[in-house]
């Protein structure tokens, strides 16, 4: 029998996972291109030789999930496995119908098939959306063990948006290490957080290494936790899987791939911005989640604002510059950085998009619904200095930054400026403190 002719749709992220542990050393396929989306710049590459495997001598293309179409019919396809996330399940059909008429079959992969099972006990956490409070619920957990004595090592699901090959493991232990690596603004804002609590955080390609290089950390490593990406369900086999849910887009949870499975199969469920939410919003997801994971437990949840220098805000006018996936693929339309501005008084928030430039021009075209927000987007050089020139140009009194790192010190504004933070508090019970306590009883970590 010949094999099957693959591409596999993506965003440098799950594609290259669903790669390395379903198809790169199955002699049933031959996987000829992967597509890619929401990423700039990645079309255009290969994944390496030195990744792919020996079935893949010369590595396999790259191209735009706008030639998809006609890389079906010209390359003779089989099978198109849709393979990234946080998207609309109209999305997703849509995909289905183009692959489906240009004459392939559409392929979604689970997680029995992609799954790793680690040595070491495994906490998975996920969203049902970009922009619930993944990190900040990452961060909690991570700091309750901490504090208990424990060795915490955290993944990250992948942002390979450099040399690829060079990607393959990575392990961040100080601000230094990022530096050194040339991360970008999207991958500082996952890695710092982490790294300046103390705790290793690996990321990279082939997640078969990474998690053997974190189970055998040289700091040690006594609980691995996957801090997720998007709204993707998990790399690795959980022993404990945490899914975050927004009450500011009640009904996501049912509608986006693959938020709603991180939602089924959820051991704890965390509503999350329950100070910011409206009441009605917050019942029609805890409805949501008991129609369809009534096992879960259910934590609520706030987003707690602290701000560096309150004055600067009350009474001017300000630019909120946000976390750059929560406002464009993410598509909320409120983030940490406006909910501190009138919290503190702002006179009024400060249109961007009259003062962009280059790349962020574009990303306002491409998102136009992100409205009064400029969106901190740095995946390079030229998008960086678009970001801090959009700052320099905007005609504000004061900037408000809410991302999870300092731009300062990456850009330089001139204007005055104060960070946002934001932390998960649980309201009552049940809570980290006690889900964790049983989770350590369980795999004998006390």
């Amino acid at each position: 029998m010949s094999k099957k002719k693959v591409i596999i749709i993506g965003a440098a992220g799950r594609d290259f996972h669903n790669f390395n542990t379903y198809y790169r050393d199955n002699g049933d396929y031959e996987v000829v291109a992967f597509t890619a989306a929401q990423i700039p710049d990645i079309e255009g590459r290969k994944y390496p030789a030195a990744l792919a495997g020996e079935l893949y001598p010369e590595g396999i293309p790259i191209y735009a999930e706008e030639e998809l179409e006609k890389l079906i019919k010209e390359l003779d396809v089989d099978d198109c496995v849709f393979s990234y996330s946080d998207v609309s399940y109209q999305h997703v059909m849509s995909m289905s119908s183009v692959v489906c008429a240009a004459g392939a079959n559409f392929v979604l992969l689970g997680p029995e098939d992609t799954q790793i099972k680690s040595s070491k006990p495994l906490i998975s956490v996920g969203a049902v959306r970009t922009g619930c409070g993944k990190s900040q619920t990452s961060r909690r957990i991570i700091e309750i063990l901490m504090a208990k004595g424990l060795k915490v090592v955290a993944i990250r699901h992948p942002m390979p948006y450099g040399d690829i090959a060079a990607q393959k493991v990575m392990r961040f232990a100080s601000v230094e290490d990022i530096d050194k690596n040339n991360c970008t603004v999207e991958e500082m804002e996952e890695y710092e957080p982490h790294v300046i609590r103390g705790n290793v955080i690996y990321s990279g390609v082939d997640y078969e290494a990474i998690v053997r290089a974190a189970e055998n950390d040289p700091d040690g490593c006594d609980v691995v936790l996957w801090d997720g990406g998007n709204n993707d369900f998990p790399f690795y086999k959980p022993d404990l899987h945490v899914t975050v849910v927004d009450p500011h887009r009640p009904g996501h949870e049912l509608t986006y791939y693959p938020g709603e499975t991180t939602l089924r199969l959820a051991d704890v469920v965390v509503i999350n911005k329950m100070d910011s939410a409206d009441g009605a919003d917050i019942n029609t997801v805890r409805k949501n989640v008991a129609a369809i994971n009534p096992d879960a437990i259910v934590i609520d949840g706030a987003s707690t604002i602290k701000v560096e220098d309150p004055s600067v805000i009350k009474g001017k006018k300000v630019l909120v510059v946000e976390d750059g996936p929560t406002l464009t693929h993410g598509e909320m339309k409120i983030g940490a950085g406006v909910v501190a501005a009138e919290k503190f008084g702002a006179a009024g928030l400060v249109d961007p998009r009259p003062y962009t430039v280059g790349r962020l021009t574009e990303t306002f075209e491409k998102y136009p619904e992100i409205g009064t927000l400029l969106p901190a987007m740095g995946y390079g050089e030229v998008q960086l200095k678009d970001m801090e020139t959009t700052i320099n140009n905007t005609e504000c009194d004061a900037v408000v930054v809410a991302t999870p790192i300092d731009l300062n010190r990456i850009l330089k504004i001139d204007k005055p400026n104060t960070r946002v933070f934001y932390d998960l508090q649980e309201i009552g019970s049940p809570n980290f403190e006690e889900v964790l306590a049983d989770f350590g009883k369980k795999h004998n970590l006390f």
